[in-house]
């Protein structure tokens, strides 16, 4: 059997998206084709948020939320939410990234998140991320970019030097992309007097002295000149006019179908990709419909949030107050038949979390057969078998038995399967957005997500009959969460 057309299409995701900024902008393409139009947290939403309406409101440029509003819906009425994340492991570029050894230029790099670091070396790497320019009119505006072809790359030690069994680099030493030669970019003749060498790396270069002085010393002298003009390229603008960007390294390789039957996906960032491109087309797919919304009561709702690789604690990640606010700012939209004069009651947004369902989506484990006996004996997730459930009691995942038979229930709508999940009792369990904002909302929430192998590896295997599945599953659950919540409530 073929794989269905979300596969390709999740593909051509995943292959525009190598930040979070560019998961977003992509989400965005998406949603305002489907019909969403953007609202700025800093506007007055009671004067433009209507019942029947479609929204989007991002922060950071890389978390977003989107919403659609049941035409029948009245203050303190539920809503159904899917939380993702938009960001993976990766190499993000220091500050200051210009450095040199032996004779090879060499960029400076953090890790962000907890990666399999070793499956970075001898890949093809590039540079993405978001750039801050300076305009003509003197305001600073930022600028994707993604540079396509491979320009950098970490270099494994050859076996003959080091025949150790276990490959475990070093972060801080070891983990340095090399970007040219010294030779080569001395040989530039416009920055030959600039280069940085071992013999000179730190010292000033006469142009800097000479110039007036600045907070912090130009892009030129913290990056190589030479990625200051890639860069400068790639966003259209002059590398004068560069004032600072975060970028982080990608691997340039394409995702792809793979497998014998085309049964896998083979692609970086998955985790969290994956659950992103399928709640964004799931809450699509449920409002494209025109009538999709004249009879729903809820308020339809995704959040795809940064900084769930390294805790969430930030001002766009999920444990901070976004959807808390946004919530809020919903829970008091009037209802289609109110008069300016009808009162809303002060405990709307305390009655409309104890009303409504979060969906914590997160890629899981499958099975890996290499490691079977790494597995709990009894739940053994496999690619392309459906969704799972993520279960833990120690409530680092939070379903619990009223979640599992809503979505028991939603599935069977949707003509989908699902899997369950635990750890073994002696290994450690990761968790997700999932229990920070069902203790911050009192929210009931449910943690689940596709099966895929190779988890924070720079590329991951995923299934590619999967996603269809998911997709159709928060189709469902968006459609006929105002039905089935009634039905399965434990106050």
């Amino acid at each position: 059997m073929a794989p269905p057309k979300s596969a390709y299409e999740f593909i051509d995701f995943v292959n525009a998206s190598p930040t979070p900024y560019h998961a977003v902008a992509s989400a965005i393409t998406r949603l305002e084709k489907a019909g969403f139009r953007p609202v700025k947290e800093r506007d007055d939403w009671a004067a433009s948020l209507k019942p029947g309406g479609k929204y989007y409101v991002t922060r950071n440029g890389s978390s977003i939320v989107a919403f659609a509003i049941g035409a029948k819906w009245r203050p303190g009425n539920p809503v159904a939410m899917i939380g993702a994340h938009t960001d993976s492991p990766c190499l993000r570029l220091k500050p200051v990234s210009r450095k040199s050894n032996v004779g090879f230029l060499q960029v400076g790099v953090e890790i962000y998140g907890g990666g399999i670091w070793h499956s970075w070396f001898d890949r093809d790497l590039s540079v993405a991320g978001r750039v801050l320019v300076r305009s003509s009119d003197d305001t600073i505006v930022h600028k994707l970019i993604k540079v396509e072809r491979p320009i950098l790359r970490i270099p494994t030690l050859a076996i003959h030097l080091d025949r150790s069994s276990e490959f475990n680099p070093n972060k801080e030493t070891e983990l340095f992309p090399i970007a040219g030669l010294v030779s080569a970019e001395l040989n530039r003749a416009a920055d030959a007097a600039s280069i940085v060498t071992d013999s000179d790396e730190g010292t000033e270069s006469s142009s800097t002295a000479a110039a007036a002085p600045l907070p912090l010393l130009p892009m030129t002298e913290r990056h190589h000149p030479m990625l200051i003009e890639v860069i400068a390229k790639e966003a259209g603008v002059s590398a004068d006019d560069i004032v600072d960007f975060e970028l982080v390294l990608y691997d340039t390789q394409k995702s792809c179908l793979g497998g014998l039957h085309e049964e896998f996906i083979f692609s970086a960032r998955l985790d969290n990709l994956g659950m992103t491109y399928c709640s964004v087309m799931g809450l699509i797919a449920s409002v494209s419909a025109p009538d999709s919304l004249d009879d729903e009561s809820a308020i339809r709702l995704i959040s795809c949030f940064d900084h769930e690789e390294i805790g969430s604690l930030s001002a766009q990640g999920a444990n901070s107050n976004m959807l808390p606010s946004v919530l809020r700012r919903l829970s008091v939209v009037p209802a289609a038949s109110a008069s300016a004069s009808d009162p809303i009651s002060a405990t709307s947004f305390e009655q409309t979390c104890s009303a409504s369902f979060l969906v914590s989506a997160d890629m899981a484990h499958s099975v890996n057969p290499n490691y079977a006996g790494k597995y709990e004996s009894h739940h053994h997730p496999l690619i392309n078998k459906g969704t799972v459930i993520k279960i833990n009691a120690n409530q680092r995942y939070v379903t619990n038995s009223p979640g599992i038979v809503l979505l028991q229930e939603t599935a069977r709508a949707a003509g989908v399967p699902l899997q369950l999940f635990v750890v073994r009792n002696d290994s450690s369990c990761g968790s997700t957005i999932g229990p920070m904002l069902a203790a911050k909302l009192g929210v009931r929430t449910l943690d689940l997500g596709n099966p895929q192998l190779s988890m924070h590896s720079i590329r991951e295997t995923g299934g590619s009959f999967d996603v269809e599945y998911s997709i159709k599953l928060f189709s469902t659950f968006f459609n006929h969460y105002s039905r089935l919540e009634a039905k399965i409530l434990v106050d």
